[in-house]
Parts: C-alpha cells; sequence; structure tokens
C-alpha cells in the first residue's frame, strides 16, 4: 500500500505526456473508396412559375464510413434558364466548399430553384440538372428535375378596361389585381388563377367567371373548362392547406358579379363582398355550379375611408351584399361556410355546405347572418337580412350540432323562408322561433348507419372525400323541383322526385 500513492503520480504524470488521442470518427480519411449515401436519387420541384422561387427542398448525405470525410465541393451543375441556391450548414450559395461529415453523421442540403422565362408560351417544360459532391477525388451527383411554367404576370395591376384572361398560360396575382369600376373582367373556360401570399382579386367592376360555358354530358370534378382559383405553392404539402391567399372581394361599386363552373380553393375568403357603408344597390354575386373549400379563419382588420371593421374567415361572406348560389358544394371552411351581415339577399337552391373541419377546432356555426355589426368599436344600426333556401343541406361537425344561426333572429323571421333541406340543428326545429322543421325540411337526421355522403374526413374512403349522396341518405328524392334547374354541379340531370344537396345520385 505504501508504494500506491507514488505509482499513481507517477501513471498520471505518464498520461500527460502522451498524446492527445482523437476520437475515430472525427478523423478525416483521405481513402478514395469513401462514399457518400443520399436520401433521394432525385431532388424534384413540382411546376414552378418562371420568375417565382419554389420552396426549398431537402436532401439528406449520408456518411456511412466510420470515419469523417471532408467534402471539397457542393456544387449545381445548372443550365441556362434556372438559378438554385443552396444551404449548407448555414451558408447560402449555389456552392459550398470543405464541408466535413463525421463519421457515421449526415449532412442536410437544402436546394431551391428560380426558373427564367422561356420562349415556350404555352406548356409546361422540363429542366433536368445535377447536384454534385466531390470527395476523395471522387464525383458523386444526384438528379434535380424542375418542371417549369410561363404565365401571365400580374402585380398591383388596375384594370381599367374591359379584359378578358385567356387559358392558354396561368395567371399569377402577387399582392392584387383590381378591376376598376364601369369596367368587366372576363375569365375565359379552363383558365387557372394562383395568387401569391396574401394576394386578392379585387373587384369594383364586373366579374364573369365562364359567363358563356354551355357544358355537354356529364362532367368529372377535375374538368379541364372549370375554372380554378388557388395559391401559387404548386408543391403537394400544399394542395389543400387554407389560408395561402386571400380570396376574391368585391367592393361597393361592384355590380351582377357571375362565377360558374369555378373552384376557389386554399384562401382566407372564398368570395367577400365588402359594402361597409351599405351602399345601394348592394354589390352582387351569382355563383353557379361552383366549389368553394379549404377557407381559413384568420380574422382580418379591413379599413375603408375611416371605418374599421373585424371579420372572419368565410366561403361566402356579405357586409351589405346579395348572393344567389346554385349548385354548389361549400366544404372545410376553418369558420363560417356563410357568413352575412348587415342585410342583403341571400337565395340557396341546390347547395351542399359540408363544412368538417378536421384540422381546426371550430367553435361557429357553419352557416349565420346577422342584422348588425360593429363598425370602429361601435354597433351600427340593424338591417334585416333575407333568405331563402330550398333543396340544401347545412352540415357539419362544429358546435355540438348546431350549425345554423340568426343573430336577432325574431326580430326578422318574416325574412327567412327555408323549405325541403337537411339541416343540423337544435334551436330552429318545430319549438323553435323560427319553426324550421315546416315546409318540408329534414332536421338532424343521422341515425345508426345512416348517412347523408358518401365519404367524409369521419367515414373515409380513399385519399379524397365525397359529398355526393350515400346510397341511402335521407337526402335522397326528397327535393321539389325547381324552375330552370334540371341539372346537378356535374350538368347530370335530375331526375323526378329530384335530391337534396349540389349532387344528384345516379340510377341505380
Amino acid at each position: 500500500m505504501r508504494f500506491l500513492l507514488p505509482l499513481l503520480l507517477l501513471l498520471s504524470a505518464a498520461t500527460v505526456l502522451l498524446p492527445g488521442c482523437e476520437p475515430k470518427e472525427d478523423i478525416v480519411t483521405t481513402d478514395g473508396s469513401a462514399r457518400l449515401e443520399f436520401s433521394l436519387d432525385t431532388v424534384k420541384f413540382d411546376t414552378v412559375f418562371v420568375t417565382v422561387g419554389t420552396v426549398s427542398k431537402r436532401l439528406w448525405v449520408y456518411n456511412r464510413n466510420p470515419r469523417a470525410v471532408r467534402v471539397s465541393e457542393i456544387s449545381v451543375q445548372s443550365q441556362p434558364g434556372i438559378t438554385y441556391s443552396l444551404l449548407v450548414n448555414g451558408d447560402t450559395g449555389n456552392t459550398a466548399r470543405d464541408v466535413e461529415i463525421r463519421g457515421k453523421d449526415s449532412l442536410l442540403v437544402l436546394v431551391r430553384a428560380t426558373i427564367d422565362p422561356t420562349p415556350n408560351d404555352l406548356k409546361p417544360f422540363r429542366l433536368i440538372d445535377n447536384l454534385r459532391f466531390r470527395t476523395n477525388g471522387n464525383e458523386q451527383q444526384v438528379k434535380i428535375l424542375s418542371y417549369g411554367q410561363n404565365a401571365y404576370f400580374h402585380t398591383r395591376d388596375v384594370i381599367s378596361r374591359h379584359t378578358v384572361w385567356k387559358a392558354d398560360k396561368p395567371h399569377v396575382i402577387f399582392d392584387y389585381a383590381l378591376v376598376d369600376s364601369a369596367v368587366t373582367l372576363t375569365i375565359e373556360p379552363g383558365a387557372r388563377i394562383y395568387a401569391h401570399a396574401g394576394a386578392a382579386l379585387l373587384v369594383g367592376g364586373q366579374l364573369l367567371v365562364n359567363p358563356t360555358y354551355q357544358p355537354t354530358g356529364e362532367l368529372k370534378p377535375d374538368n379541364r373548362n372549370f375554372v380554378r382559383f388557388q395559391g401559387d405553392r404548386r408543391e403537394e404539402q400544399y394542395a389543400n392547406t387554407p389560408g395561402q391567399w386571400a380570396g376574391i372581394w368585391f367592393l361597393s361599386s361592384s355590380r351582377n358579379n357571375v362565377v360558374r363552373f369555378a373552384e376557389i380553393k386554399n384562401s382566407a375568403f372564398g368570395l367577400l363582398v365588402i359594402n361597409p357603408r351599405n351602399l345601394r344597390p348592394f354589390p352582387s354575386v351569382t355563383v353557379e355550379n361552383a366549389t368553394i373549400q379549404n377557407i381559413s379563419s384568420a380574422k382580418q382588420a379591413f379599413t375603408n375611408s375611416g371605418l374599421t371593421i373585424g371579420l372572419e374567415g368565410a366561403a361566402l361572406l356579405g357586409l351589405s351584399g346579395d348572393f344567389t348560389v346554385r349548385n354548389t358544394l361549400i366544404t372545410n371552411c376553418e369558420q363560417y361556410a356563410v357568413f352575412g351581415v348587415q342585410g342583403g339577399n341571400y337565395q340557396f337552391e341546390y347547395c351542399t355546405i359540408a363544412n368538417y373541419t378536421v384540422q381546426a377546432n371550430r367553435q361557429t356555426p357553419t352557416f349565420l347572418l346577422a342584422d348588425a355589426i360593429e363598425v370602429n368599436g361601435r354597433a351600427r344600426p340593424a338591417i334585416a337580412p333575407r333568405l331563402t333556401m330550398r333543396n340544401s343541406i347545412v352540415w357539419g361537425n362544429g358546435r355540438e350540432g348546431e350549425e345554423l344561426a340568426f343573430v336577432n333572429g325574431e326580430q326578422y323571421a318574416s325574412n327567412i323562408s327555408i323549405s325541403t333541406s337537411v339541416l343540423r340543428t337544435k334551436k330552429y326545429d318545430n319549438t323553435g322561433p323560427l319553426g324550421q322543421a315546416r315546409n318540408g325540411n329534414i332536421l338532424n337526421p343521422l341515425e345508426g348507419q345512416t348517412y347523408l355522403f358518401r365519404s367524409t374526413p369521419y367515414r373515409p374512403r380513399g385519399k379524397t372525400f365525397d359529398y355526393q349522396l350515400d346510397t341511402l341518405s335521407p337526402a335522397s328524392n326528397k327535393a321539389v323541383a325547381l324552375p330552370g334547374l334540371t341539372t346537378d354541379l356535374l350538368n347530370r340531370p335530375r331526375l323526378s322526385p329530384p335530391d337534396i344537396g349540389a349532387f344528384e345520385r345516379k340510377n341505380p
């Protein structure tokens, strides 16, 4: 024992004199056989509008070797017409040098692309490039595949004369495109309208979407003649994301607008009439054979001529405006599907409002009308709205089964007529203030294995939802024929008796 302490001191001194031992995974190998592995063999960008950058794509680079490797260069072998940007270890550029990857470790490379305009005006075009990695004299490549698309760009455009937006190329809106008062913007069948983040189509004059299109035969939901409005992010993860753009806004001076055979999706508002001073005649919008979906709940403040109003997202929102809606599907609105306030005439015929919102805890009713609103923090004088609803469905998964609301409805009950419709409401039943169980309405019909629709978020069949009627739907054959409305949303003939909602079931 008396020799133990001197021995430990001697060993400690010897340890100090030994050379440092570097961990094996930090020692950089120069072996030419050391290669990298990648999470993808091809980095793919969906169709990108020229001059508009893509989202960043991720590529993981793996070093499976026990020792570290030094990647002498990471670069993009690009061709004329496209510009790439790489983000590696926090540094941005088109080339990164002397990047070390520890043994058994990985590196994240972010790739972003911007495509230049080309003479190819009409069809999407393909660009193939290579992302190069040079390590110990070896070169490895990962392909980059990009699809570019030329477009008409509208950046703070003021449309001051009668204009037609053609369908030969997509239209992309930045900030806004404004249809001036006393002029008309007509949008051709098959046109594609894309809006950048926060952008809006503002209508002070008249908007005509597919005004003269007359389909022949049954249409498919993806029919190429539908006019489609959505955000400009084309990547798959944005396909059904609400709130990407601001929507279509009709200003106080707007009149006699028509939206036919159209899809509006992924916006903060679908169709918004904003007439804060209650100017008459009210702006009016007719909607036929349309789909409005994926509308966000973000509350926005509008300031106009010193008036400030806060409004929440809705597929159809009228502030002193008139809506006539036929053969239309409205779904997946994080707050309201229909919100009408301070007067207005609302007419719904053969509509399906199926407001399932699985991505948001919705606390609002799907359909709400109110006679007053606060402006500059003070209540404005009440103006009673008018509602006529026939052969329509108001359904959803919010407010514990209450999807219909009339603020101060007792004051304007004589203005409300709902008939032969399917309603999810407990308040407005036989004993409620409006007595909507009369006139052939069906209230809260689902029991046991009875379903309204073919497929919903709570009864999915595949990746998409189908709001056509289920085989045993209580809405089948319960409508009353309406003059002039002989086909459904997809141009299928209405049978006798017809079905309630936007879709007519086919004969067995």
